[in-house]
């Protein structure tokens, strides 16, 4: 996949407004490690830096180009471009911050302990992840993958998101390694400008990429039409243009002793 800060910032505000809402649930007060993976273009690392003003603050991203971003917004930290399932460092960290970024990393049972044992005394491990493959914007956006002329091209393309376990299998993943589990879920209604096309360019900066990355120019262009034209049915515009994009995320906050 193909990553682009510019376009996954288009809808930083929105965006981050998760990523706010995961931080405020952490109860440490203090930290001294703090890193970010899966940091993206480094909006979710200012928010830690902010919270924890003196702690030493890192983040990871697979993407080259996040990391890229990440490091010209905040030159003074350290970011390094790497696997989450491959990251080495034992830590510990006072916090794991994942935002928006494990729906992406395969086999959460093996990996979310993994992470959990990295965790410093009192640290806590706090993830946010999308929980909308059943939502229309992406069943649609599988729909019109089993299309012809892409359908070969395509067949692959909606197994690179994670199957979401329940929010029970979550807390049983991490109970057994911290004391404390906090999982919830939260629908968020984003107010998007420019009707359905304003649905469509939010996932091209997310969602889309592993259906768009394979196809030619000239492919994309036709299955982000045929995309479009499916998103102006199931998202209808409000009277003042817009369109409101149900947004369903689930949260865990685990907290070692």
């Amino acid at each position: 996949m193909s990553w682009s800060a510019k376009q996954y910032v288009a809808f930083e505000d929105e965006r981050t407004r998760p990523a706010r809402d995961l931080l405020a649930a952490i109860p440490a007060a203090q930290a001294q490690a703090v890193v970010d993976i899966g940091c993206g273009p480094g909006n979710s690392t200012e928010l830690l830096v902010q919270r924890f003003p003196g702690a030493k603050v890192s983040g990871l991203d697979s993407s080259p180009d996040m990391i890229d971003a990440a490091r010209k917004r905040l030159p003074l930290l350290q970011f390094d471009v790497a696997e989450i399932d491959q990251w080495s460092d034992a830590g510990p960290f006072d916090v794991i911050f994942a935002n928006a970024v494990l729906q992406w990393v395969p086999d959460h049972a093996t990996l979310l302990p993994k992470l959990a044992g990295k965790l410093a005394s009192g640290g806590s491990l706090a993830i946010q992840m999308p929980d909308n493959l059943n939502e229309p914007s992406h069943r649609l956006m599988r729909e019109v993958a089993a299309n012809d002329p892409w359908a070969s091209k395509l067949a692959g393309a909606a197994g690179q998101r994670t199957d979401m376990a329940s929010a029970s299998e979550y807390f049983s993943m991490l109970r057994a390694h911290c004391a404390r589990v906090d999982v919830w879920r939260t629908t968020y209604h984003h107010q998007l400008a420019g009707g359905a096309a304003g649905v469509v360019e939010w996932f091209k900066g997310s969602g889309l990429i592993p259906f768009l990355s394979p196809l030619t120019e000239s492919e994309r262009a036709q299955y982000l039409q045929q995309y479009l034209t499916e998103i102006e049915k199931a998202y209808p515009a409000m009277a003042d243009g817009s369109v409101l994009l149900p947004f369903p995320r689930l949260f865990i906050v685990a907290t070692r002793e």
